[in-house]
């Protein structure tokens, strides 16, 4: 397959779809979030073991410099911005690494705590994963989790409850997979997921794993910071999914892959 859009034009089309530039999240989330994570908030520590002490500017200069957050410290309120060069590096980086597990053949897991707007991207990679001859691996449903429980659809690995998909920063559906998988002897070579599921595969089970991220979730862009995680896409993960699929294009292509 081959991507028809130049880097600019690609740009222009992330920033028109506001999957970067300016966002849906306004800047005072993106701030309160900061401060969220250093708090230790359970919604948004992400399973991430810090492996050096931060704080609250150190943290902003990490969002501002790979996500793409608008630098200006007296802006507390209103627009904020993700840079689409930025996400376009993280994107080149991000299929290069998944193009190579799956030539390798390699056992890939999928998982997403935001599946209104991620899982349809990652069901089209495991479907490309698969195809090409890697390993896409798969875990038992149903297992509990906090009042629902664990999924897999279309090869994604994903939070139900009161029967709905749910949108979770939790790590737990992530532990009850890389467990299960881990008690048949199965360790994944490479973990694609996002927000804490991709901060527990990587910051605390230290596994191989690519991830996404909002400009309002600083911890996973902390796990690529800290060496956890080889690339963290700054990206809105919640736009409507058919906004996503050139996206999906440039990663398949870049990634030397078909779409399925």
């Amino acid at each position: 397959m081959s991507f028809s859009m130049s880097r600019d034009e690609f740009a222009a089309y992330l920033d028109s779809a506001r999957i970067t530039g300016e966002v849906a999240t306004p800047r005072e989330n993106n701030l309160d979030h900061i401060q969220g994570f250093l708090d230790g908030n359970e919604h948004l520590e992400f399973g991430v073991q810090w492996t050096r002490d931060w704080d609250y500017d150190s943290v902003f200069e990490v969002m501002v410099r790979r996500a793409g957050l608008n630098p200006d410290r007296s802006h507390t309120h209103g627009q904020d911005t993700i840079g689409a060069e930025q996400c376009i590096s993280a994107l080149e980086e991000y299929a290069r690494i998944f193009g190579d597990a799956v030539r390798s053949g390699s056992r890939i897991l999928f998982a997403t705590g935001h599946p209104a707007g991620l899982f349809p991207i990652y069901a089209v990679l495991a479907a490309a994963a698969r195809a090409a001859g890697a390993e896409v691996l798969q875990i038992e449903e149903g297992e509990r989790f906090l009042d629902g429980d664990v999924r897999q659809i279309m090869d994604v690995v994903m939070f139900e409850q009161y029967g709905n998909l749910q949108h979770t920063h939790f790590p737990g559906p992530m532990r009850i997979a890389l467990d299960q998988l881990q008690a048949r002897g199965v360790v994944p070579d490479l973990v694609v997921s996002d927000h804490g599921m991709a901060g527990y595969a990587s910051s605390t089970r230290k596994l191989l794993t690519i991830g996404i991220a909002d400009c309002n979730d600083p911890g996973l862009f902390v796990a690529a910071e800290q060496g956890d995680l080889p690339v963290c896409v700054p990206m809105d993960d919640n736009v409507p999914p058919r906004r996503y699929e050139p996206m999906i294009d440039f990663i398949l292509d870049r990634a030397g892959l078909e779409r399925p």
